[in-house]
């Protein structure tokens, strides 16, 4: 079975929000398609999708990231391949394909979050060459606009 990956195009919003939703993210229809023209309005953020036999079964997410006190990245904002379709080699092929937009970009540094409880992950990132260089917590609070 052969993958082909494509950047992300509007139609495909139903198959990235039911993926999302396998992931632990479940926005609605319509948020997902703000958020994806967002992203592709944006020259420092890339998205992909990976088709196999015609299906969306994955997506990858990846943003320029600049902070006042280190070198700019690009940051993998989220990747998600299809329960039914993993250990394929399909999350594998998504990340390379950030990895070569990143030396479009003339980034030298990729990085990823990753929540600590995804033990597979964590795997599946070190067997790629991402090393764990901190561990961190996240602390946010909800703003009520006006």
């Amino acid at each position: 079975m052969e993958i082909f990956i494509r950047r992300i195009s509007i139609e495909d919003a139903a198959s990235i929000n039911m993926l999302s939703t396998q992931l632990g993210y479940p926005i609605s229809l319509q948020e997902t398609i703000s958020n994806m023209n967002q992203v592709m309005g944006s020259t420092d953020n890339c998205a992909f999708v990976a088709i196999m036999e015609g299906k969306i079964i994955g997506w990858i997410h990846a943003f320029k990231s600049i902070r006042i006190e280190t070198k700019p990245f690009i940051e993998i904002g989220g990747l998600v391949v299809d329960e039914n379709y993993r250990e394929k080699g399909i999350g594998k092929a998504l990340v390379y394909t950030v990895i070569e937009w990143s030396k479009s970009q003339k980034n030298t540094s990729l990085r990823v979050r990753c929540n600590t409880k995804r033990l597979e992950t964590h795997k599946f990132y070190s067997k790629l060459g991402f090393r764990e260089t901190k561990e961190q917590k996240i602390f946010q609070v909800e703003i009520v606009l006006p």
